[in-house]
């Protein structure tokens, strides 16, 4: 769990910092986005959701909170114009960046718990797959988070604050998780209510990073790259 939290800052702080040799630009996190988006997308549907049909009782339930989870996470996008995915946006007043924040950590809370290593969906130390795919999501993430906050100076304090609280919000919700008291039914709901979220945003990465639905040969190979890295990892890891 402490090399789990580790990770998990570090991988955020490294996605932030980013931030200070690169302008703000969609195209500077593209490939990133790509790559993140692929790893998460075929890690959901090779590792998560098979598990959770397999020990559910009820997969119809299952399907219905993965339902839950896709829309929820289209109604969090409401509050963060899509940050999580990559957009970069202007954000007009204090109020809507911090609207941005507390959305995207909340999505943190729930992917956070997701790691449970003692969850009905993987044996102890066999979540690093799926914790490798949290990471490049949220590193992309983290972007364009630090772009919402941009101030005057290369990295402002504001930013280390946001930064730090956004790091922080996977961690917690993965300890958090250790307590909370749930049934294994019902941590298998909360992990189909998230993996709802997963398809969410790696669909929409795809979608949104072809304008006009054109062909593009670099998004194609890096999808493929990312996927058998994810069964690579999924296989022998």
């Amino acid at each position: 769990m402490i090399l789990t939290i580790i990770l998990l800052i570090i991988g955020t702080f490294i996605g932030g910092w980013a931030t200070i040799p690169f302008k703000y630009k969609p195209h500077n996190i593209f490939l990133p986005l790509i790559f993140g988006g692929s790893y998460l997308f075929s890690i959901t549907v090779m590792h998560v959701l098979p598990e959770l049909f397999a020990l559910s009782s009820n997969p119809t339930e299952i399907g219905l909170f993965i339902l839950l989870g896709f829309f929820f996470q289209q109604f969090l996008e409401y509050f963060t114009s899509g940050v999580e995915h990559g957009h970069i946006h202007e954000q007009k007043s204090i109020r809507s960046k911090y609207y941005v924040l507390i959305a995207l950590v909340v999505h943190s809370l729930m992917e956070g718990a997701l790691l449970n290593h003692d969850s009905p969906l993987h044996e102890q130390n066999s979540s690093y797959t799926l914790l490798f795919g949290i990471i490049l999501h949220k590193a992309p993430a983290a972007f364009a988070l630090m772009a919402v906050f941009k101030g005057k100076s290369k990295f402002s304090r504001l930013q280390w604050m946001v930064l730090t609280i956004f790091s922080l919000g996977s961690p917690i919700g993965a300890i958090a998780n250790n307590y909370l008291a749930l049934s294994e039914e019902e941590l298998s709901f909360l992990f189909a209510f998230v993996s709802g979220a997963f398809l969410h945003i790696s669909t929409t990465i795809f979608v949104e990073s072809s304008p006009g639905h054109r062909f593009k040969i670099n998004k194609i190979a890096i999808s493929i790259l990312a996927s058998l890295m994810a069964i690579l990892t999924e296989l022998y890891f």
